[in-house]
């Protein structure tokens, strides 16, 4: 006859079961929060991150300077600007006092202050002729010595310069090309800008012009500078 089985009788607590599985699971699911943190410490200190934060910290530091550049470069050309009109007024300003100052001298010349001067040549101002090598002259006479009085004569140019690498000097004939080879002829009280044209050969590099006026006030010369003549400065200001 086989042996009865013993029976086991317990109890049956299902809050109980339930408490211990949830217990499981909270040990579970706090295991997988501890390595998740874990696995977040490692990737925030592994050199790639480092380097990769102080990348980007270095590209922002750079823009800034680029910036900081860009706005002193346009600093600078702003303070140029206004030197540069600051430097231009004054220019412009020196160049009406010398016109005063040749306005002066031009009718203290006329008036004489008492003083007398016979016939002087006070300016000379050249010009070219676009697409020649023809130049037009024009040249201010004055004289107070005979107040009232016409006198006359004849104005001629002599210029000086440099051609094929020689000295060489164009009479008046050789300027004028043959017309009015006496000289151009002045008739005047006070003062007259006596004008005319000159013909210079290709290749010629002037560097002097000599004034020549010859007649009842006696004769005079006088040189000037290509250049000032040129440029011719003080001329601009002469009453015409």
């Amino acid at each position: 006859m086989a042996p009865i089985p013993s029976l086991v009788i317990r109890r049956h607590d299902p809050v109980r079961q339930r408490r211990t599985r949830a217990l499981l699971a909270a040990v579970w699911l706090g295991s997988l929060l501890i390595v998740a943190g874990l696995v977040a410490t490692f990737v925030a200190r592994a050199p790639g991150a480092t380097h990769s934060a102080e990348f980007a910290e270095a590209q922002k530091e750079i823009e800034a300077l680029k910036a900081r550049v860009a706005m002193l470069a346009r600093s600078e050309q702003v303070a140029k600007a206004a030197l540069g009109d600051v430097q231009q007024t004054l220019r412009d300003r020196e160049e009406e006092v010398d016109g005063l100052r040749a306005d002066l001298a031009f009718y203290g010349r006329l008036v004489g202050g008492g003083k007398r001067e016979g016939l002087a040549v006070h300016a000379l101002r050249i010009a070219p002729i676009a697409g020649s090598q023809a130049w037009n002259f024009n040249a201010t006479l004055t004289q107070n010595f005979k107040r009232g009085e016409d006198i006359k004569g004849r104005l001629t140019l002599t210029i000086e310069g440099v051609a094929d690498g020689k000295l060489r000097t164009l009479d008046w004939p050789a300027l004028s090309q043959g017309q009015d080879a006496s000289g151009i002829e002045y008739r005047f009280k006070y003062f007259q800008q006596v004008g005319g044209t000159i013909m210079l050969p290709a290749g010629f590099a002037a560097n002097r012009v000599v004034v020549r006026a010859d007649g009842e006030g006696g004769r005079v010369e006088q040189e000037f500078s290509w250049k000032d003549a040129v440029k011719g400065e003080e001329d601009d200001n002469v009453p015409q």
